[in-house]
């Protein structure tokens, strides 16, 4: 084999068996048989008889030495020279790091001169694989493994190591030695089957490791100046996030940093009152930085006020956006003294000045802004900043247009310094919702730093308190409607009554084939209508007879749900959404099914193209409410029920007045104006809050929250005898009003037996139409006019009445009243309130051992003498 020639200028390589002598050793071969067969020729060419071999070994012995003398001319070569290229040949050999390339039995092919530097081999006898170098060291064998593993599955791959004892040198130095090592596979594309080869390269990279360690410690080292700096210092990032504060700030806010994580803690977080205005107040042209010094106070993790001063740096990218930030934190402790205790009174009135709860600034004579505190950038944020200030801002700006004669007036008044200027009760300029007062000091004695000064102006934010009040004006006006509407009802149910009780009187005098039957059946069924509104109207006055039970609103909407469905029509496609575990509630099951049939036939006709009704359920908890804060509503828990629609929406001045009874926005004769009224009063009435929000184009959402009701054992019993009781209920007559105790079946026989009966009203018809009916039916009725009267005759009768029917107002004496002296002489008399209003309005004023029944206004001949017979019999 012949030994490839180095380029010049290099070192050879430690091992190169890179040529390939299969070839030249069958050129070799070929030529040796020639060779010989010429000699043979020569020699025993006279003794060779046959003309064909002659010929043959002639041939023979004229190529051999064709093939010699083309050899020594040098027309033929033995051995071809490599056609590797030289360059990179020199690359290789000269390259610093080790480069070893064996074959897949580890046999070495190649070595660089830095391979043999590396591991301390000087001769190519002594050249070793990687693997019989390294795999016999503990800290080097495991990566040595993984490697050699990726590359036989065809990956390349880098592994870093650390040695106690270098490859070249068998001592311990003590500092130890790091070592990186690549591998890569490499196809032979000149061997047979293209055998893979695997290429290495072994790097000692104790000295960059060491440098590396030398930053790291220098960086160490900053950061530990910086940390314990007597001084804070926080970086910001682009949305406020912390993203690193320092150990001194850290320490002061006491904040563990242990526990920091960057971007979790926000600027804002670190800011008490209204000092995040003044940092937001800083900003910085596109593209450059802005630095001011700040007074105001941050908080602690405890939750007390650290006062500080900032510099605070932020820049700006070059759109415009803000960016990043850097800040300084200096203490202002307040226990210096001595030379610098000016100064730290000015920065004592700096932290008052800017943590007051009022906006202040003051102008000059024409207005212009010279100094704000950081309330003041924060209630006009938007209307005015630091750099408009800067550039000679006017406080009328914050101003509406309609304000800022009254405000010019009040400036004239502070230049005459006059002292006693009226506040100005204005809004922000760009937003009707934001209430705020202004107050108008005059400067009696001009600063050296502020000669110009001609007033200070002080706004407090009444944003709050307008809403307030106009809350409790509509509450009063909504108060007012509702006691005229109960006493319109109360009146109205009494007139009636004795429609009714006359109808009925005439009725049992006629036969159905007479000519006047039918009219007074119409004045029956116009009576009954007419008795549907006004039980809408004592719902809206909340004096409605109200039957509450425990009930879930899963089951009862899912009930409802093919009525609504019928009620809706095939154009409005309804969605339930469930809450899951949804808790109970206590309300009347008919009264709140005429909520959300209602609300349902509401959305209907909102949405005339058709669309979609949701209603969706789920509990809300009391942190949740406490968030949400409606106004008026108190912290609890409460199941909330959502009707969504698709509809044309509510204009703003229209959704204030949806409740109000009478209102309504349909055409005449499609709508009473009472339904949102009932809507109203029932939810009032089951403890619950009703909020409507709707937006023109997009629909309309009321929510409606009703408390959460924790059920006990004595409930439960109620609520089964209470289920019982409605299922006879659901088979009594379904006109308005009801029996004492509607839930029994009625009495086949409602004669009276010559029972006595008190019947105790002030309206006469009502009164003459009763006595008429119960006579009828077989009783013996006394009749008064008032409670006072009532006990006349009792006493008249001494005592000799089975029953007393009586109603709750009446003048002199109402029915509660009347009870509670009847029952100090008679404990065991019968008695039946009768009363357009709630049951619940006056039973709380009577004693808890009270026994009556209850008959609701307007009712018929059949209601009344079912309610007396039933009381006599229980």
């Amino acid at each position: 084999m012949t030994e490839t020639t180095p380029a010049a200028g290099h070192p050879a390589p430690l091992v190169d068996r890179s040529a390939k002598p299969r070839s030249v050793s069958r050129l070799i071969f070929l030529a040796l048989i020639m060779i010989g067969a010429s000699v043979v020729f020569f020699l025993f060419k006279d003794r060779l008889n046959s003309d064909l071999m002659l010929g043959v070994l002639g041939v023979l012995a004229v190529v051999g030495i064709f093939f010699l003398v083309s050899t020594v001319i040098g027309f033929v070569t033995i051995m071809p020279k490599t056609t590797t290229d030289p360059l990179a040949r020199a690359f290789i050999d000269t390259h610093p790091e080790g480069t070893l390339v064996t074959d897949e039995k580890g046999r070495v092919i190649y070595a660089n001169q830095a391979y043999g530097k590396i591991t301390g081999t000087t001769s190519a006898s002594d050249v070793q694989s990687i693997e019989a170098i390294l795999s016999r060291h503990r800290d080097s064998a495991e990566a040595v493994y993984r490697l050699t593993n990726a590359m036989r599955e065809g990956e390349a791959g880098q592994e870093e190591f650390r040695m106690t004892h270098a490859l070249n040198d068998s001592q311990d130095t003590g500092t130890g030695h790091w070592y990186r090592l690549r591998g890569r596979p490499v196809s032979d594309g000149e061997a047979k089957g293209d055998a893979k080869l695997m290429a290495w390269q072994l790097s000692d990279i104790s000295q960059e490791r060491t440098e590396q360690e030398m930053v790291f410690k220098e960086l160490q080292n900053a950061i530990n100046y910086l940390d314990h700096a007597p001084v804070g210092f926080f970086s910001a990032g682009r949305d406020g996030g912390i993203v690193y504060l320092n150990a001194t700030l850290a320490d002061w806010l006491g904040i563990d940093l242990t526990a920091f994580a960057p971007g979790k803690m926000m600027l804002r977080d670190l800011v008490a009152g209204a000092g995040m205005a003044l940092v937001d107040s800083v900003q910085a042209e596109p593209g450059l930085n802005s630095t001011a010094q700040l007074d105001l106070d941050l908080l602690k993790s405890n939750g007390q006020s650290f006062p500080v001063r900032l510099v605070h740096r932020v820049t700006a990218t070059r759109d415009g956006s803000p960016g990043e930030s850097r800040t300084i934190v200096i203490s202002r402790d307040d226990g210096v003294s001595g030379a610098r205790d000016v100064a730290n009174a000015e920065m004592r009135f700096t932290r008052f000045f800017n943590n007051t709860p009022m906006a202040i600034a003051s102008v000059d004579a024409q207005g212009k802004i010279l100094r704000t505190n950081g309330p003041f950038l924060q209630m006009f944020n938007g209307l005015v900043s630091r750099d408009d200030m800067e550039r000679g801002a006017f406080f009328e700006k914050v101003l509406r247009e309609d304000d800022r004669k009254l405000f010019a007036d009040a400036l004239g008044h502070a230049a005459d310094k006059q002292g006693d200027i009226a506040p100005i009760d204005s809004r922000r300029a760009d937003d009707e919702e934001r209430h705020f007062r202004l107050y108008v000091n005059a400067v009696i004695e001009h600063t050296e730093e502020a000669p110009e000064e001609t007033a200070i102006i002080y706004a407090v934010e009444t944003t709050e308190q307008k809403a307030l009040e106009a809350q409790m004006a509509q509450t009063q006006k909504m108060n007012a409607v509702g006691t005229l509407a109960g006493g319109i009802a109360h009146d109205f149910n009494n007139v009636l009554t004795a429609i009714l009780l006359s109808a009925d009187h005439l009725l049992m005098s006629l036969r159905p084939a007479d000519s006047s039957f039918a009219d007074l059946i119409e004045i029956k069924r116009n009576a009954n209508r007419a008795a549907v509104l006004v039980r809408q109207l004592l719902a809206f006055s909340r004096k409605q007879t109200m039957r509450p039970t425990v009930l879930s609103m899963t089951d009862v909407i899912g009930d409802l749900r093919m009525l609504v469905d019928r009620l809706t029509g095939t154009n409005v496609k309804l969605d339930l959404e469930f809450g899951r575990d949804l808790w109970l509630v206590k309300t009347d099951l008919g009264q709140f099914e005429q909520v959300l049939i209602n609300l349902a036939v509401n959305a209907r006709d909102a949405m005339p193209e058709g669309g979609a009704i949701t209603v969706r359920t789920r509990n809300v908890e009391s942190q949740e409410i406490e968030q949400l804060n409606h106004r008026g509503m108190e912290v609890g828990d409460y199941v909330l029920i959502e009707v969504a629609d698709e509809g044309t929406g509510i204009a703003p001045d229209v959704l204030e007045k949806i409740f109000e009874p009478f209102f309504t926005t349909k055409d005449v004769g499609k709508g009473t104006g009472l339904g949102l009224s009932m809507v109203y009063g029932i939810v009032k009435q089951s403890g619950g809050y009703i909020y409507p929000e709707s937006e023109i184009g997009k629909g309309t959402t009321f929510r409606i929250y009703l408390p959460r009701h924790v059920e006990d054992e004595a409930e439960k019993a109620a609520a089964l005898a209470e289920t019982e009781a409605a299922a006879g209920r659901a088979a009594a007559e379904g006109t308005p009003g009801g029996s004492a105790k509607a839930g029994s079946s009625e009495p086949e026989d409602l004669t009276g037996v010559s029972a006595v009966v008190l019947l105790v009203e002030d309206e006469e018809a009502v009164r003459r139409g009763g006595k008429r009916m119960l006579e009828a039916r077989g009783y013996e009725v006394h009749e008064a006019g008032s409670g006072v009267e009532a006990l006349e005759v009792l006493q008249e009768l001494e005592g000799k009445v089975d029953i007393v029917v009586s109603d709750v107002v009446m003048p002199e004496m109402d029915g509660p009243t009347l009870l509670t002296e009847l029952r100090k002489d008679y404990p065991d008399m019968k008695f039946i309130f009768v009363s357009g209003y709630a049951e619940d309005a006056f039973a709380k004023n009577l004693p808890a051992d009270a026994k009556f029944g209850f008959l609701a206004k307007p009712f018929s001949l059949k209601q009344l003498a079912t309610a007396v017979r039933e009381m006599l019999d229980e």
